[in-house]
């Protein structure tokens, strides 16, 4: 139940950052449609820890403005590449293996890599991640990357808060 009611809080929080407009009416659409999805979620059986990771805690929020600051210079880098007249890209595929325990934080650590300009994600097979980069430099040195770190840090800090 509690799940549900933060799904419902988050939702309408969205729809109202989303929707920007303020009068009773819309408000209570946008209410309306967050209760109804809640609603829906519930019968589905969709309502869980998968589908509403609270377990993240305050680390998440600590990571996020890094990982926002870390796609800003990786976008700066792959517009100077773009730009550049010789066009200096060596695309490269490599696998290594990751340091979180869970899906969750795996799926974090992979989302990020895919978030960051010049890298992507392209599988995950056990604890191996396949990388696809733009040059070799981006995936230079990824194994003790501070990423990892950084998301392993948030991870441990959500079984804390279990």
């Amino acid at each position: 139940m509690l799940r549900a009611f933060g799904l419902g809080a988050i939702l309408f929080i969205f729809w109202l950052l989303l929707s920007g407009h303020y009068t009773p009416m819309l408000i209570g659409f946008g209410l309306g449609s967050s209760v109804l999805v809640v609603y829906l979620a519930t019968r589905m059986d969709v309502v869980d820890h998968e589908g509403l990771p609270l377990q993240l805690g305050g680390r998440f929020w600590v990571y996020f403005p890094w990982l926002m600051k870390e796609i800003f210079i990786a976008n700066v880098k792959v517009a100077r590449i773009i730009l550049s007249p010789k066009l200096p890209i060596s695309p490269v595929m490599t696998h290594f293996r990751a340091s979180q325990e869970s899906d969750l934080g795996k799926a974090i650590y992979a989302n990020s890599i895919t978030l960051t300009p010049g890298t992507i994600t392209t599988g995950i097979q056990g604890q191996d991640l396949e990388i696809h980069a733009l040059t070799l430099k981006d995936i230079d040195g990824r194994e003790e990357d501070e990423m990892d770190l950084r998301v392993r840090w948030v991870e441990r800090g959500s079984k804390r808060d279990r």
